[in-house]
């Protein structure tokens, strides 16, 4: 069994370098430069100490269940969406405590694991053996933020 991560599509956040100062502060979006440990969802990794990131809210469980959710993420201005390979874990995933949390097709979780990102896999793999399994989120456990999703692939 193979899985598949699944970034945050560039296209979600075009745009985000042309508004004012004013229009973020409307949507709540803040601008912070990175010290090389900002986590951006788009390019599934850190982004280079220096460069210019926008923190703003995410709606990464839009379903209409108790489990819909949006959390803070960070965005590199300018990311260029990731496309990781079948069982590949990117390094930003890799080096952070996780929650992992694994979904059905009524979008309600079913079964939740905490584990070092270093361990990722083997709790994926665990998880989809079980056929009620159709998506799993990946969440930064210290401050809940949401990662990437994961699919069968």
């Amino acid at each position: 069994m193979t899985f598949q991560i699944h970034p945050l599509p560039a296209s979600a956040f075009a745009g985000l370098e042309g508004l004012s100062e004013q229009d973020r502060k409307d949507r709540d979006i803040q601008v912070h430069i990175s010290d090389g440990a900002f986590p951006c969802r788009v390019s599934l990794s850190d982004v280079p100490a220096g460069q210019r990131v926008f923190l703003l809210n995410y709606e990464h469980q839009p379903n209409r269940t108790p489990y819909r959710s949006h959390h803070a993420i960070f965005v590199a201005e300018g990311a260029v969406e990731a496309q990781p390979g079948p069982d590949e874990l990117p390094a930003m995933v890799r080096t952070r405590l996780l929650s992992v949390r694994a979904f059905n097709q009524s979008h309600e979780i079913v079964d939740a694991d905490v584990c070092e990102g270093a361990d990722a896999e083997e709790v994926i793999l665990r998880m989809f053996a079980n056929p009620d399994v159709d998506y799993i989120h990946l969440h930064f456990a210290r401050r809940g933020c949401f990662a990437a999703s994961v699919t069968r692939s």
